[in-house]
């Protein structure tokens, strides 16, 4: 269905080359608008509060102010969708990661015009996200956790002396990091293992992780090949490979491969709830979130006819009713549920 007019979007960048190229990107749909171009912060809050935007791109680093110090500012002025646009490295995956927890919807890596082949896939994952956003809910965040000095993390739970019965496998993107973060720092054991696709950059996940390991009571890791699966213990897929299970439970473990893409993504939804259907049968149990697109559509329906449980976060409490949706349409998802009832679920999946 058409917009009843374009999506109104306002540029904020210091470089002169990356407002150049997102605007020849956004102008190259006609459901989008560049409604203004801002080259710092003070004039990013001047325009948003003066234009009033639909969706604001916003620079991570700028002279001046920050992307982080912009971010709350210009949610008081004009509480829009903001996309954090950033550089891919691990410096910048704490800054955008931070960003996320303060309100930002979403972010993009910039684009870089010497690798011209990308160039076009950029430009179309910035127009969905655009246009997504301008459909999402702008939520007030708390502050972002804290960073840890380089190497101090909170060491891995003793081996539990429970049983595994019970798997909870966990999809989510668009918004996912702002909801874990609020869920998984009301969790606390017991708890059943739980594995978690995030769509994420491969130098975003570790740091994720950290971030999530220092606010939250439970341990959470980046999952590495081979790990025992647990209780108490969250791990998140590295981003650029397909997380699943293997072995048999109580002894069932992590398996990461670099296969194709799965449903357009790696690592993919689909493949790690396929995988829970197979090792744990009727004690999986799937869990679709927040975010853009249908992969764990097909990973749900696997665990429905292995006799498992899925579960869905509603519509109210996502910032991105999307994936979830397309699986509550679909019929692999039997019952909604908000974020903040999700860790009483899980405590209650331990007993």
């Amino acid at each position: 269905m058409m917009p009843d007019r374009p999506v109104r979007v306002l540029i904020v960048d210091d470089s002169a080359l990356i407002r150049k190229l997102l605007g020849e990107m956004l102008r190259s749909s006609p459901l989008l608008e560049v409604v203004g171009v801002a080259r710092d912060g003070e004039e990013a809050l001047e325009l948003a509060d003066r234009l009033r935007p639909d969706v604001v791109t916003l620079d991570v680093e700028m002279p001046g102010l920050s992307g982080l110090e912009v971010l709350p500012r210009l949610l008081e002025i004009a509480p829009v969708p903001v996309i954090m646009v950033s550089s891919w490295t691990q410096e910048g995956a704490d800054v955008t990661l931070a960003a996320l927890e303060l309100g930002a919807v979403d972010f993009l890596a910039k684009p870089d015009r010497s690798r011209f082949s990308q160039l076009r896939d950029a430009r179309d994952l910035l127009v969905a996200k655009v246009l997504m956003a301008s459909k999402s809910k702008v939520r007030g965040q708390r502050s972002p956790t804290a960073a840890a000095p380089a190497g101090v993390v909170k060491p891995p739970p003793s081996p539990s002396s429970r049983a595994v019965r019970k798997c909870v496998v966990l999809g989510i993107s668009t918004g996912g990091p702002q909801t874990l973060t609020r869920i998984f720092s009301r969790l606390e054991p017991p708890f059943p293992p739980i594995l978690v696709v995030q769509h994420m950059p491969a130098t975003f996940t570790a740091v994720f992780a950290n971030r999530l390991n220092r606010s939250c009571p439970a341990s959470v890791q980046e999952a590495t090949d081979g790990q025992r699966v647990e209780p108490d213990r969250i791990l998140i897929a590295p981003g650029g490979r397909h997380l699943s299970l293997s072995g048999r439970p109580p002894m069932a473990r992590v398996a990461l491969s670099d296969g194709p893409l799965v449903s357009g993504h790696r690592p993919s939804v689909d493949v790690l709830f396929r995988s829970a259907a197979e090792v744990f049968g009727a004690d999986a149990v799937g869990v679709m979130m927040t975010g853009m697109g249908r992969d764990g559509v097909e990973g749900c329906l696997k665990i429905l006819e292995a006799g498992g449980t899925t579960l869905g976060q509603d519509e109210a409490s996502s910032i991105i009713y999307g994936m979830n949706k397309a699986a509550f349409e679909a019929g692999a998802i039997r019952s909604q549920f908000s974020a903040d009832e999700l860790p009483g679920l899980l405590r209650m999946l331990a007993t």
